[in-house]
């Protein structure tokens, strides 16, 4: 039998953050993708790229989606997602792992 790895919905979410230009200036955008239904769960806007940013983010996507235990999140290795504020909120309050590691998506 060939090893097959499936992603269900709402079992692995990836993040990422993009700097935006709009009417009000520079905002950065934080974005939360269920990978399993290729769709934005929860983003967070602000004027600065500080912790609260990926957090409100995070809790958006939690509100929406409602992941059950286990789910893995993936991001990169900013210092706002190696924060202990976001760890906390990742692992204790809402139960996710958290993955940091470069080379998921790579192909060797």
């Amino acid at each position: 039998m060939n090893n097959i790895l499936i992603f269900y919905a709402a079992s692995f979410l990836t993040e990422g953050v993009t700097l935006l230009w709009t009417d009000e200036g520079w905002l950065y955008l934080a974005a939360i993708i269920d990978v399993g239904i290729r769709r934005i769960v929860g983003w967070s806007m602000q004027d600065n790229m500080r912790t609260d940013l990926v957090v409100d983010g995070l809790e958006m996507a939690h509100k929406h989606r409602r992941p059950g235990r286990g789910v893995v999140h993936h991001s990169d290795r900013g210092c706002q997602y190696a924060s202990e504020d976001y760890r906390r909120k990742l692992w204790i309050q809402f139960l996710m792992i958290g993955n940091m590691n470069r080379a998921l998506f790579q192909r060797g």
